[in-house]
């Protein structure tokens, strides 16, 4: 959090500091001493929301080893006090969790890339050549962009202009759409970490890395998709390509665009934030790494050696603004700005709102049918269950007749406040994917052990390096106990099938259905349709809160 009072200011404290008026004004939101000769404009994992959303931030975000307590691993009263955020305030409600379904009554929805545009327009009105970079993330999550594979949203964010992209789940449209795409933009397709399986080379339809010349300076933008794609998404759907962090890699390539005369280099990142946390502490001479694949909103950079980090929250709730003041060779200064992108106060750009509405019309009658309501707050994100998750795991264990069920603990998906209808679109923003068969399978209880550690250790393991999931597994039927200071193998104890009281017999098979299986043909039903049918029989949905995980170490 030093960065911002070492080197210039944040912008953060105006909006945050407006919480008695609760009168948020567009001016606002974009006000910004121009600073320096440089400005980046960054949006990532945006998960294909076209339109605002709910949003609701996590409630636990654990961090371990050396990040135990480090933002972005505080949440809540704690995030607020590091902060300075009032309670109540809109930067409560942005940043924060607690009193989320009141909070939404008053502020509203958030996102929706008509109102990222008049932002983005907003800045570029102020400094005409800053660059705009995309994170990743971005050609996946919603009805729209499944039925198109990804066309909606690249039409969208061509007209946003975007001068460089990175990728995560992008490659789960397969690589034969994502080549065919990726040929078609009119911009920089980045991936210093890409590279080809067969021959361990980088990939020649990913460059490294992209020079631009802004502010009489000379700007190098690396890229570093997402290192662990074949463990976390199914390798078969791009065997072509292999990623990995790739340090030693990066370091050649920063060293070569610093000899190439690059002024500031810039990481255009979807690692995660501890991830880069540590890549900043290895690779010398990136002077700012644009954060993305966690899903942190943080209102200050976090330097780290001399890197600054800056985590731009995702679903298109924010942008960030950041200028750079570099002279001589190097980065002299810097000012940055977590943008929040209110919806009610945010005027929409309107040549933008024709293009998404453009996109969606086909399917306008399928997004908007309205399959139950829901008396409960829906989120996902956190470390553990949240209850649209609880939700699917509900429909799986009732429609698949299971004993236990499991749900990815991936982060993308939309909330829903109390007394709001659930539509269809609604339940694909939270279940689109291009593998979303719900499997119906007999596990032993040994089995099924080994799954939640593996998950634990890809979550908790101390370096951030062996960090390869996204939160843990969602378990639905079943409870247990969870140490997150063990190590692997010994993190998870007292599994209980919840319908019986009993304990989990290792050596006794049990049915499990689950969805978002990484194995190749993997069949069943799709899981949207599976929780269409639950939420239809149930008519108004009631989740209530979920005991069944307990956390030691935390």
């Amino acid at each position: 959090m030093a960065a911002s009072a070492l080197l210039g200011a944040s912008g953060f404290g105006n909006w945050a500091r407006l919480a008695a008026q609760q009168a948020l004004t567009q001016d606002q939101l974009l006000e910004f001493e121009t600073f320096g000769n440089i400005s980046l404009i960054h949006v990532t994992d945006i998960h294909a929301q076209l339109k605002p959303i709910y949003f609701r931030e996590p409630s636990v975000n654990l961090g371990v080893g050396a990040n135990r307590g480090q933002v972005p691993h505080i949440t809540g009263a704690d995030f607020r006090k590091a902060y300075g955020i009032a309670d109540g305030s809109p930067s409560a409600y942005a940043l924060t969790y607690d009193d989320f379904a009141s909070l939404a009554q008053g502020y509203g929805r958030v996102g929706g890339l008509d109102r990222v545009a008049t932002v983005i327009n907003a800045i570029r009105a102020d400094r005409p050549d800053a660059l705009l970079l995309d994170g990743g993330d971005t050609w996946h999550g919603s009805y729209t962009c499944y039925q198109t594979e990804g066309q909606d949203m690249v039409n969208v964010m061509n007209a946003l202009k975007p001068d460089a992209m990175t990728f995560h789940w992008e490659f789960t449209l397969g690589s034969d759409r994502v080549n065919e795409l990726v040929q078609g933009l009119p911009f920089a397709a980045l991936g210093q970490n890409i590279f080809d399986a067969e021959w361990d080379e980088p990939a020649e339809l990913f460059k490294p890395y992209k020079f631009f010349e802004r502010g009489g300076a000379k700007v190098a933008v690396i890229g570093q998709a997402f290192p662990y794609m074949p463990i976390a998404n199914p390798r078969w759907m791009f065997p072509e390509y292999s990623f990995g962090i790739r340090d030693e890699h990066m370091q050649e390539m920063v060293d070569e665009v610093r000899e190439a005369g690059a002024d500031v280099v810039v990481v255009l990142s979807h690692n995660g934030f501890d991830v880069d946390k540590k890549m900043a502490s290895v690779v010398t001479g990136i002077d700012v790494i644009l954060s993305g694949h966690t899903h942190d909103a943080l209102p200050e950079p976090v330097l780290v050696e001399q890197t600054h980090i800056i985590a731009s929250g995702s679903n298109g709730k924010f942008v960030s603004r950041v200028d750079l003041d570099v002279r001589d060779g190097q980065l002299m200064g810097l000012k940055h700005k977590l943008i929040p992108i209110f919806s009610d106060v945010i005027m929409p750009d309107p040549a933008m709102t024709r293009l998404i509405d453009e996109q969606r019309a086909p399917f306008k009658a399928q997004l908007e049918e309205v399959i139950g309501q829901t008396d409960s707050l829906l989120y996902r994100r956190g470390n553990f269950n949240g209850t649209w998750d609880d939700l699917i795991c509900d429909a799986l264990l009732s429609e698949r007749e299971a004993d236990i069920a499991m749900s990815p603990g991936v982060r993308w998906g939309p909330s829903l406040v109390p007394g709001d209808n659930i539509t269809r679109e609604d339940i694909w923003n939270v279940t689109s994917m291009s593998y979303g068969e719900a499997y119906r399978s007999e596990m032993t209880g040994e089995f099924i052990k080994v799954i939640l550690e593996d998950v634990a250790d890809n979550i908790f393991n101390p370096d951030p390096y062996y960090q390869q999931g996204g939160d843990m597994v969602r378990i639905g039927g079943m409870g247990y106990r969870i140490d997150i200071t063990k190590p692997q193998g010994e993190r998870i104890s007292e599994m209980t099938l919840l319908k019986t009281g009993e304990r989990i017999d290792p050596a006794k098979s049990y049915v499990v259905a689950g969805w978002a299986s990484v194995n190749e043909g993997t069949e069943g039903p799709q899981i949207w349709d599976v929780v269409e049918s639950h939420i239809r029989k149930l008519g108004t949905v009631t989740v209530t809160p979920n005991t069944s995980v307990t956390v030691e170490g935390a």
